[in-house]
């Protein structure tokens, strides 16, 4: 023991002389006197805690993408533009207001007078013509134009006469038909009217004759001439029957229907 005490004294000693900073003196000396010094376990070193923030975490968010709507774009087709035919008068004539030649005058017509098909009569061949020297339409034979174009498509129709102008006059009075046979003679009032405005009758009837029922018109061009006898059959399919008028220089009365006696 004695020992160990004399060779502590020399360490120190020898410490000393070497500068020893008395802490470490200390360490020393604790650790070479104290018996349970070998004994000691070492408390490890604390591990330090992180204090780094972690990164956020991104979620992304996809983009939503449209899908756009096709909109249906109709294809525009071209509608021809139809052409009238075309006709040269290629005779001096009249032009009416009706398809045959009983119905009124309605303008005079020269050579080289030219104007478009408007429309075709139902019960004839006449043809109704914008002339192009006439505000208004009228009906002309076919003989008396020259025809450039193709008049299957024109539509067919039949003369309004009450569309033409305003008669003053009004129907005929006290009309009647009586039948001798096939022969139907039809009589009726005077009706009187200034000479200036006076244009007579007109007559349009269906009457049959050979089987068929046939469109029929007369005129009378004044007021004097009161009876008319027309050429009347059985054997049809549909009964005769025929209107009166009065004219005058602006246009047609309202028709009187004439007692049409059967066969």
């Amino acid at each position: 023991m004695k020992k160990q005490v004399i060779g502590l004294l020399v360490i120190l000693f020898l410490l000393s002389a070497c500068g020893l900073s008395p802490a470490e003196q200390a360490i020393l000396t604790s650790t070479s006197i104290t018996p349970t010094s070998a004994a000691w376990t070492k408390t490890p070193a604390a591990t330090p805690t992180s204090t780094q923030i972690p990164s956020p975490t991104f979620t992304l968010t996809p983009t939503v993408t449209f899908t756009p709507t096709v909109t249906f774009t109709p294809t525009i087709t071209a509608t021809p533009t139809f052409a009238f035919p075309s006709v040269t008068v290629n005779k001096q004539a009249h032009c009416r207001y009706g398809p045959a030649v009983a119905y009124l005058h309605a303008a005079d017509l020269a050579v080289g007078d030219a104007g478009k098909v408007r429309e075709r009569a139902v019960y004839s061949n006449w043809l109704r013509i914008k002339f192009d020297k006439l505000e208004y339409q009228c009906w002309v034979a076919p003989s008396v134009v020259d025809l450039v174009g193709d008049i299957s498509n024109i539509v067919k129709t039949t003369p309004n006469l009450q569309t033409i102008g305003s008669n003053q006059y009004g129907p005929p009075h006290n009309v009647t038909a009586v039948r001798n046979g096939d022969q139907v003679t039809i009589n009726w009032e005077q009706m009187v009217m200034s000479v200036d405005k006076d244009r007579g009758y007109f007559i349009e009837a269906f009457v049959c004759q050979n089987g068929f029922l046939l469109w029929w018109t007369f005129s009378y061009p004044d007021q004097y001439s009161t009876s008319y006898t027309v050429k009347d059959e059985s054997g049809c399919s549909a009964p005769s029957y025929g209107q009166l008028y009065a004219v005058e220089k602006h246009g047609y009365s309202q028709p009187f229907d004439i007692p049409w006696p059967a066969p």
